[in-house]
């Protein structure tokens, strides 16, 4: 309800703005009354162009229309009377508008809203919590906006100049037509005897020449005028050029840049009403002064002075051509890209959006888009207006689509639903260059008519750069390459070149960008997690200075890291991928340290308690995490050290969580640096299981370290126990042998510490296997 409250305060033109929000397609009324209940749903969880959200919508339309006959129903008194049914007759008139497209009403209410919140920030910016952003963002509104009142102005003005103009071309053309009217008289008077010849020729004569005189001087006067006109209509264009760079080369540029970093998980990259409000003051802006263009050429063509006004005249209507040429076809954009990596044979989706079409009535005969999927070569050659002999790259299955006209949002667009890439040709490699360092691009093209055909516009818009894949297999590496394409695209570059190599501070903030994206965490990397990959990506010190070090794409996904046989990037995307799919909670807790190497864990360890552990990646093998913990070594009493369990992966998460993993491990008591572990993890500790039902016992897996467990009887539960053995500094002996355990005379911890996971798994399905056998010949024996 806050946005309305404020949004009720606004003055003004942002008034006038909020007030034209509103009509028939939505009461304000039912913003007022309702402001609580519709500032309480979640609108952006309902996804517009995914028609499986039309059952949402539904529930959405059904709760406003409940709603507003609850209210209806509530309301007392002759005032509430008259008001009971109208909020009656907006349900009635709401429920028949939207029932058939309940994703509309949601789209309008978004938009509503989007606006509201817009213009109550400019409004308010300096109570904003960004400020000095909002501060800065606002002058630049500001001046866009008394540039557009300054285009206002003048094209007034000029309207006023040239129904002036138009008024006195009008009295000439009279005076002309007395002139040649008095030239008739005296041309008749030759017919006369002359004495009437001389007594009524000298008037004549001298009216002749008073209105020819008048002619001369107004000829010249109108000359004049159509000069002066033309030099503001010449003052004009050059301020909408201006205007026009303005929005087009710096706000849409910006837009899209933010558009492609959101491709590396950078926030979105906002809407797009603003900057199509923009654009349609410059169409509608640019078409009057091309109207006002052409009504003097027809004047001129009325009554043709001699002069430079011709081709003047002749220079700005091909001017204001240009600028509405430029308009168009920079404002067929794409609002919703493609998937970057693009699996054939997967569906797809996308949006195209052309930000004037409203204003030029572009709708009234609604075009066609087609996409086409084009290789890197074809990309340049388009822009270089070179033939590319309507070559694709590719076979894209429902590539074609009809924009449409939504009333509510005044947006023109083309929502392609079921896309999807049925074949791709690829081209010669070259040395090095994989299959997934190849990039593509959509080409969206259509053909836009604007005033009845009078003008026609061939447009077309690339995507970003798309990386095609047949196999999941390939998605990691195909991934770098867009990360990088996105981070490091620089404007207006020969499609799509990017650098071979780029600072190391730069890349940390792509990287990081992209971990807090993928891992959906408000924790990103911190400058020691920066420092621990400096180290692993060059190999050295991680006291060095790396701010001035650069990284090349070779380093980066090409070559693999000094004895791995994967790359940085492959082991980086690795972490990302477990973190996000099972380790999330404890990232976001703090609990995981994650970038820390095995000497860096046994250094902090050792100055703690014996039970002290924390979690490290692994690294010597990609998506894995590991446990390290400090206790005594079994073999030299009086000693400690530290131990790394073999790295847990996506497969063992799948199994048994990491949380359920910590608490069967008795010996880890304290997560680094001193906070006792259930603490930390008991919130995700999975419930005991329920007692026996109808005779059968539930198996259950639990995880065991032989070296740090012995089998003990737990008088409380009756069951197996397995304690903690680490505090002793006594060799540890073997744990006595159930049958249902195989014998065990080998440590499953290596040389350096490290657990072998395989083989407790292979343990574990043993007891498994063992508990699904009757009781009797599983426990029993033979008979004596």
């Amino acid at each position: 309800m806050a946005v309305w409250i404020q949004a009720q305060q606004l003055q003004g033109d942002a008034l006038h703005q909020m007030q034209s929000l509103y009509g028939q397609h939505f009461p304000i009324e039912v913003r007022h009354y309702l402001s609580q209940w519709i500032e309480g749903q979640l609108w952006d969880a309902i996804d517009l162009e995914n028609p499986q959200e039309e059952f949402k919508a539904k529930r959405m339309l059904e709760g406003l229309i409940q709603e507003l006959q609850n209210k209806a129903e509530h309301q007392v008194g002759e005032d509430g009377f008259l008001l009971k049914i109208k909020l009656g007759h907006y349900a009635s008139q709401l429920k028949s508008t939207y029932d058939r497209c309940p994703l509309e009403l949601v789209r309008c209410i978004k938009h509503i809203l989007y606006t509201e919140q817009r213009l109550v920030r400019e409004a308010t910016n300096s109570s904003s919590p960004v400020g000095s952003m909002m501060d800065s963002m606002s002058h630049k509104y500001q001046q866009i906006n008394q540039a557009f009142e300054e285009l206002r102005l003048l094209t007034q003005d000029t309207e006023n100049d040239l129904r002036k103009l138009q008024h006195n071309q009008e009295y000439f053309i009279i005076q002309y037509q007395e002139s040649l009217r008095i030239q008739a008289q005296l041309s008749s008077l030759a017919s006369l005897p002359p004495a009437d010849r001389q007594l009524r020729e000298p008037a004549l004569l001298s009216k002749r020449a008073t209105v020819e005189a008048w002619l001369t001087r107004e000829a010249n006067t109108l000359q004049k005028y159509r000069l002066d006109l033309a030099e503001k209509h010449q003052k004009t264009l050059q301020l909408l050029r201006k205007q026009q760079t303005v929005i087009l080369e710096d706000e849409l540029l910006q837009w899209k840049r933010r558009q492609q970093l959101a491709g590396n998980g950078a926030p979105p990259e906002g809407g797009l009403d603003i900057l199509q409000s923009w654009c349609e003051k410059l169409a509608e802006t640019t078409w009057l002064n091309r109207q006002q263009i052409r009504r003097a050429e027809h004047l001129r063509q009325q009554l043709p002075i001699p002069g430079p006004i011709e081709e003047l005249l002749n220079d700005l209507n091909s001017t204001v051509t240009d600028i509405i040429s430029a308009l168009v076809t920079s404002t067929f954009i794409i609002e919703k890209q493609p998937p970057q990596v693009l699996k054939t044979q997967t569906k797809f989706v996308a949006t195209v959006r052309l930000l004037v079409g409203g204003k030029l009535n572009v709708h009234m005969n609604p075009p066609q888009v087609k996409a086409t999927i084009i290789s890197e070569q074809q990309a340049k050659a388009l822009l270089k207006n070179e033939s590319t002999r309507n070559d694709s790259s590719g076979e894209i299955l429902n590539n074609n689509c009809v924009m449409e006209y939504h009333q509510t949002t005044g947006t023109l667009s083309a929502h392609f639903r079921n896309m999807s890439l049925k074949r791709i040709k690829r081209s010669d490699r070259r040395g090095a260059e994989s299959v997934t360092e190849e990039k593509f691009t959509i080409l969206f093209e259509s053909q836009f008519s604007v005033a009845g055909n009078e003008l026609v516009f061939q447009v077309k818009t690339l995507s970003l750069p798309v990386v095609v894949i047949v196999h999941g297999s390939q998605d990691n590496n195909a991934t770098a390459t867009v990360l990088w394409d996105n981070a490091f695209a620089e404007p207006g570059r020969v499609p799509f070149l990017v650098p071979d190599k780029v600072l190391w501070p730069q890349l940390c903030e792509a990287l990081n960008m992209k971990y807090k994206a993928e891992v959906q965490s408000k924790r990103g990397l911190s400058d020691e997690n920066l420092m621990f990959l400096a180290t692993k990506a060059f190999s050295s010190n991680p006291e060095s200075d790396c701010r001035n070090m650069t990284m090349t794409w070779s380093q980066f996904n090409r070559e693999s890291l000094p004895n791995r046989n994967f790359t940085f990037w492959q082991w980086f995307d690795g972490v990302m991928e477990l973190t996000k799919k099972h380790l999330k909670p404890h990232w976001n807790d703090g609990a995981i340290l994650g970038f820390v190497n095995k000497q860096q864990a046994q250094d902090m360890l050792l100055s703690k308690p014996n039970g002290t552990f924390l979690l490290r990646f692994s690294d010597s093998e990609i998506g894995g995490i590991t446990i390290a913990w400090v206790a005594e070594n079994p073999n030299k009493a009086g000693e400690r050290m530290v131990w790394n369990l073999m790295p847990y992966t996506t497969k063992d998460f799948s199994i048994r969580s990491l949380a359920d993993r910590i608490s069967d491990l008795n010996h880890l008591l304290f997560l680094y640096p001193d906070r006792p572990k259930d603490d930390v993890f008991a919130k995700y500790y999975t419930p005991p299981l329920s007692k026996a039902v109808d005779g059968y016992v539930k198996p259950q897996i639990k995880q065991v370290v032989p070296e740090f467990a012995t089998a003990n009887h737990d008088p409380a539960s009756g069951n197996p126990t397995y304690m903690d053995h680490g505090a002793s500094p006594a060799p540890l002996s073997h744990p006595h042998s159930y049958a249902i355990y195989p014998p065990m005379s080998d440590s499953m911890l290596d040389g350096e510490g490290e657990f072998d996971l395989d083989d407790t798994m292979d343990v574990a399905r043993h007891v498994e296997e063992l508990l699904r056998r009757p009781m009797d010949s599983q426990w029993s024996g033979p008979q004596s």
